[in-house]
């Protein structure tokens, strides 16, 4: 049968449950997925916000945010759309039945006791209503499951029970590479985008302008030529490198400084120093932003 069968919270660095359970199921199979969940749940903290570890007849399913995770244990057909839109529900729930940014969760491990009957509520509808109800954010999901989709994690796997025993340092087979998310842009980074389109128009304009003239008179201001649009294509490269995430991001970025800094110096004569400095000055700030912006792995805190 395609349903839920168990739902908790705990606390993503050690696993510690926030909240209790009425379910009980004593088929031997819910048993020892039970264990296992308890066992990941005590490394989560090595994985991305959305994670799926899949067995033969039963799956489990988690969903982090901030210091809380939201974990169940479903049928191997259930719907893997359905089980994260019902643990986003629960996350929600969680968020708007406590103000955890009063409440030491460490302090009070099982503040949450009575967050059971929310669970076997949300967890009833799911396993009960009709699909035009259960299916209100299905495309928001898929969407988000497309752009950024679960890590998969084998629910056989030895390590997986190993966690539980080696104080949760074990590893696990993992089969999907989390998809990288940068920081928010900042309005400094926003002008720093604005000013280095500006410079590599300058640079292709000149470019353009120079190489009519070179080719068909002066074949000596090839060089200027290059000059012009190798700064062009390292201003096109700056923008990239700070929008979107890329290995070796330093060494890139220090090269296209680097050649925009000696090809302006080549070009001095055909620019004062003033437009010299502003283009260093350009290439400065768009590097600054660059090493400054930083990879974020998992969604901003839900109210938690």
């Amino acid at each position: 049968m395609s349903m839920i069968f168990f739902a908790c919270v705990v606390r993503v660095r050690d696993g510690l449950p926030l909240s209790a359970s009425t379910d009980f199921h004593f088929n031997q199979d819910f048993l020892e997925c039970r264990k296992r969940l308890k066992a990941l749940s005590s490394i989560l903290a090595q994985y991305p916000s959305r994670g799926t570890a899949k067995g033969r007849d039963l799956s489990i399913h988690f969903l982090s945010s901030g210091d809380i995770a939201c974990m169940a244990i479903c049928s191997s057909n259930y719907s893997t759309i359905m089980a994260f839109c019902f643990l986003e529900e629960l996350q929600w729930e969680f968020a708007a039945s406590y103000d955890t940014t009063s409440i030491s969760l460490a302090s009070r491990p099982y503040a949450f006791l009575e967050f059971d009957n929310v669970i076997q509520k949300v967890k009833c509808h799911f396993n009960c209503a009709s699909g035009s109800q259960t299916r209100a954010n299905w495309e928001k999901i898929e969407e988000e499951l497309k752009f950024r989709p679960p890590v998969q994690l084998r629910l056989e796997d030895t390590e997986l029970m190993n966690g539980m025993t080696n104080g949760g340092h074990a590893g696990v087979h993992v089969e999907v590479v989390p998809t990288y998310r940068m920081q928010r842009v900042t309005p400094l980074g926003i002008l720093s985008l604005v000013l280095n389109i500006m410079c590599g128009a300058l640079n292709l304009i000149r470019g353009v302008h120079l190489a009519e003239y070179s080719f068909q008179e002066d074949h000596e201001g090839i060089g200027n030529v290059i000059a012009f649009f190798l700064p062009f294509l390292a201003c096109v490269f700056q923008c990239y490198l700070y929008l979107f995430y890329s290995s070796a991001r330093k060494v890139k970025t220090f090269v296209l400084f680097f050649s925009v800094c000696l090809c302006n110096v080549y070009l001095y004569g055909l620019r004062n120093l003033w437009q010299i400095g502003f283009h260093i000055g350009v290439a400065s700030l768009s590097s600054y932003q660059i090493l400054t912006r930083q990879l974020m792995e998992k969604q901003p805190d839900c109210g938690v």
